[in-house]
C-alpha cells in the first residue's frame, strides 16, 4: 500500500514487572483499529534495567502476546524487550505480523554509560524487513547516535527508533531523529517512554514522527502518556527522492556488521 498508518504509544513503564506492563498495554491496544503499525517503547516489559535479562518474561510469551494484538488489530505490533537467551541477555526489538511472522533486531550499540555492554550481548546484524510495501529499519535508543549504522543504501523507507532516552538529553534525541530523516531521506519515528524508572531517572518522552525533509508530522506532549498517530505516504517519499536525489552522491563506505 502507498500509505502507512502508524501509532506510537508513549507510556510510563513499571520497573521490572512484565505482567503489569503487559496489562497496561492491553488497555491501550484494545481500542486501536485501522492502524498498520503500532510501536511500543524500548524494554516495554521491564524498563531499562541492567538485570532485566534475569527477570525478563520468556521470549515466546512476549511473541505470543504481540501476535495476539497484531491479529486483533490487523497491524504490525512491536517494541523492544530484555530477553534471556542461550547466548546471553539481549535487548531485542520484536515486531510481529497478524499471521504470526516475527521480525527481530538485537540492539547493536549498547549504552556503556549505564553499563549495558556489561550485561547484554550486542547485536551483530542490521535488519530491514518489508511490511505492506514499506521497507522498515528497526533501531534501538543509543543506535541513534551512530549514523553509519542507519545509512540509507536505497534499502529502506522508514526507520523506527524505540527508546528509554532520559529527559536530561531530550534535545539530543529530538535533533538526532530529525537529522536521521534529513540525511537519509526517509521517514523516522521515535517512540520514547515517560515517567521515572527504578534508578530515579526521568523520561520526558518527546516521541516524534518526521518526514524525509525533517518536517514534524506528529509530536507527543512531553512528560505525558500519549498516543501519537501519523499517516505516511510512500508516493510522496518517492517523488521527493526523485526530485532531490542527494542519495546518488553519497560516499561509499564499508560497514562491518
Amino acid at each position: 500500500m502507498s500509505t502507512l498508518k502508524i501509532t506510537l504509544l508513549q507510556q510510563p513503564l513499571v520497573w521490572r514487572d512484565g505482567e503489569t506492563n503487559l496489562r497496561h498495554f492491553d488497555e491501550l491496544l484494545a481500542p486501536l483499529t485501522g492502524r498498520d503499525l503500532i510501536v511500543l517503547p524500548e524494554m516495554f516489559t521491564t524498563g531499562f534495567a541492567m538485570d532485566a535479562g534475569e527477570s525478563a518474561l520468556p521470549e515466546q510469551q512476549v511473541i505470543a502476546w504481540l501476535h495476539g494484538w497484531a491479529s486483533k488489530s490487523n497491524a504490525l505490533v512491536g517494541g523492544s524487550v530484555a530477553l534471556k537467551t542461550a547466548e546471553g541477555a539481549v535487548n531485542r526489538f520484536l515486531l510481529v505480523e497478524p499471521n504470526g511472522r516475527v521480525h527481530a533486531y538485537d540492539k547493536r550499540h549498547l549504552f556503556r554509560m549505564a553499563g549495558e555492554h556489561l550485561h547484554y550481548r550486542a547485536g551483530k546484524k542490521r535488519e530491514i524487513f518489508e511490511w505492506r510495501g514499506w521497507r522498515i529499519l528497526p533501531q534501538i535508543c543509543y543506535d541513534l547516535r551512530f549514523p553509519v549504522w542507519s545509512r540509507y543504501q536505497q534499502d529502506y523507507d522508514l526507520a523506527l527508533y524505540v527508546a528509554n532516552w532520559p529527559a536530561a538529553r531530550s534535545k539530543h534525541w529530538q535533533t538526532l531523529l530529525a537529522a536521521r530523516a534529513i540525511e537519509n531521506q526517509v521517514y523516522v519515528a521515535g517512540c520514547n517512554r515517560v515517567g521515572e524508572d527504578g534508578n530515579g531517572l526521568n523520561y520526558s518522552g518527546d516521541s516524534l514522527i518526521f518526514s524525509p525533509q525533517g518536517e514534524t508530522l506528529a509530536q507527543a506532549e512531553p512528560g505525558a502518556a500519549a498516543r501519537l498517530d501519523a499517516e505516511l505516504s510512500l508516493e510522496n517519499l518517492q517523488i521527493y527522492r526523485s526530485a532531490f536525489p542527494a542519495w546518488r552522491d553519497a560516499d561509499s563506505f564499508l560497514r562491518h556488521d
